[in-house]
């Protein structure tokens, strides 16, 4: 099975840019997007008619008998999450039922016989740090989540996680440290949630790897001199290892500031 994970950075503004044949192309079973910054309105003037919570997508722009399921945030063209998938769930979750995070579309949770696949957009501790104290709220709620899930069933975590977990990791850690997303407080963070008992599938296959990012800032030609930050994931419980069959990351795909990453397990 594959498995995509992209922040679009807008799927209005992705569909002009490619989108539909980037979708046919890298054939997932699971494609699972970010910053989707759409409301369900939205998704009609688009032609991804549906509600809510689910809906199949008869556009011709995306074929293959895909199911969506679509986490709106309040807030309109802010946030959002959705996942296109081929095979039925067991159960759809959205958010992790507290309160303080569930207004943003930042979390969707399939349920399947073997697995949870959960789609997560981690909030940005944002210039100066703002909202970090929150972010450290939402870390630990989500550690927390995402263990009572794994103690029923093992978890695939994907998504833009906001944090970029080693030196390794970005193209200029020192001129970075303590800037949003390379905080010592986030790196804490995932280390704690990697301890857990999660993988990190991309560096379970590359452990020394550099120059390999998902996330490139628009500005000073950060993506033309690849300098770059990693903070797109798939995490799996670490007894999903074994199954593991590939991990990759999509630079040669344009359309967001983000790339695509992938991973692959057997069925």
């Amino acid at each position: 099975m594959k498995f995509i994970s992209w922040n679009v950075n807008g799927l209005r503004a992705v569909m002009g840019k490619n989108f539909a044949e980037t979708f046919e192309q890298l054939d997932a079973d699971f494609f699972c997007l970010q910053e989707t910054k759409l409301q369900e309105a939205n998704l009609k003037e688009l032609g991804l008619a549906g509600t809510e919570t689910e809906s199949l997508i008869p556009n011709p722009l995306i074929q293959g008998g895909y199911q969506a399921f679509w986490n709106h945030a309040d807030k309109k063209g802010y946030s959002g999450t959705a996942i296109f998938t081929r095979h039925q769930p067991l159960s759809v979750h959205y958010g992790m039922d507290i309160d303080m995070h569930d207004h943003e579309g930042r979390l969707i949770t399939l349920e399947y016989d073997s697995f949870f696949l959960v789609c997560c957009y981690t909030p940005n501790s944002q210039d100066g740090l703002k909202r970090l104290d929150y972010r450290m709220q939402w870390e630990d709620d989500f550690r927390q989540y995402l263990l009572r899930l794994d103690a029923q069933k093992p978890v695939i975590v994907c998504g833009d996680l906001n944090v970029a977990h080693e030196e390794i990791d970005l193209k200029n850690p020192k001129t970075n440290h303590q800037n949003a997303g390379f905080t010592d407080q986030e790196r804490e963070k995932m280390t704690t949630l990697l301890g857990s008992g999660f993988t990190d599938s991309f560096r379970h296959f590359y452990p020394t790897l550099t120059d390999a990012y998902s996330w490139w800032s628009y500005r000073f030609r950060a993506r033309e001199k690849n300098a770059g930050w990693r903070i797109d994931y798939f995490l799996v419980s670490n007894r999903l290892v074994p199954q593991l069959k590939s991990a990759s990351i999509h630079s040669e795909i344009y359309g967001s500031d983000h790339c695509p990453v992938e991973i692959e397990i057997e069925n």
